[in-house]
């Protein structure tokens, strides 16, 4: 990690007080369902943004999702947690991806497209994984802000163009020009906002999934798969479910689920 993206970090604002809250919900073994409600409820904005996430065409529901209390009945205290905190960390960051090659719509798209898939993948085999996946999916791309606000400021766009072209590999494209890769970055923040260790070391590992701490190599597995099955423009394509399918196989996590959620998001 540079000291130029860390001080990025040491400058970030804290969280607003309503992530605080959530956050103290679901980490209270004595919080209940109508515990969460209560606190997203008094948000009227942000409430508006879960249900907008969560009726979203990716999770297949029939029935259109009109209440917060709906959608914690329908995915569960975690998944929630996971809308909620998209919602209020993108607002934290002021986004300009372009040397990327995206724009903040398609950057919001990847972000809800491997929710998406990590979703109705997990929900049923994995739900209890869902409390850290939910969050890692949704937020774990986040890192990229920062790694290009810095390619910005040293004016090395098209050396990371270069890079990219060269190496065909976003992350090592990052270590190269700027010294940091996306999930470094990313899990770096969380500490930062001290979120809880395991969605930390999810993050940060989900490249080498075996340097996680053991409870939390199977989370890192799992996101894995996912960012490589939805590439950095969002699209879907042959070689990247196979590449996919190769590392669920190499993982030993669950083909049948994995291919109706792919089937759902394409």
């Amino acid at each position: 990690m540079t000291d130029d993206i860390l001080k990025k970090i040491k400058q970030l604002p804290p969280l607003p007080e309503s992530a605080m809250q959530i956050e103290a919900v679901y980490q209270d073994p004595d919080s209940s369902f109508n515990d969460m409600v209560k606190i997203l409820e008094k948000d009227p904005l942000l409430t508006a943004d879960i249900l907008k996430a969560a009726n979203s065409p990716l999770y297949g529901f029939s029935r259109e999702i009109n209440a917060i209390s709906q959608a914690v009945g329908l995915f569960g205290m975690g998944t929630v947690r996971g809308f909620a905190l998209a919602s209020i960390v993108k607002k934290s960051f002021a986004l300009d991806l372009s040397p990327y090659g995206i724009d903040n719509d398609m950057f919001s798209a990847l972000s809800k497209k491997q929710h998406g898939i990590m979703t109705a993948w997990c929900i049923r085999k994995e739900n209890k994984l869902l409390g850290v996946l939910s969050p890692a999916a949704f937020l774990v791309e986040i890192g990229k802000v920062l790694i290009a606000q810095q390619i910005i400021a040293e004016n090395a766009q098209q050396a990371f163009r270069d890079a990219l072209v060269e190496l065909q590999d976003v992350e090592a494209a990052e270590r190269k020009v700027v010294g940091a890769d996306t999930p470094e970055v990313s899990a770096t923040i969380f500490k930062h906002w001290r979120f809880e260790e395991g969605l930390v070391d999810t993050i940060a590992n989900c490249l080498n999934p075996e340097k996680a701490d053991e409870e939390d190599q199977r989370a890192a597995k799992i996101l894995h798969v996912v960012r490589t099955v939805v590439p950095i423009n969002g699209v879907i394509t042959d070689e990247s479910v196979q590449a996919a399918k190769e590392l669920v196989i190499k993982y030993d996590l669950d083909m049948e689920s994995f291919d109706k959620a792919i089937e759902n998001a394409r």
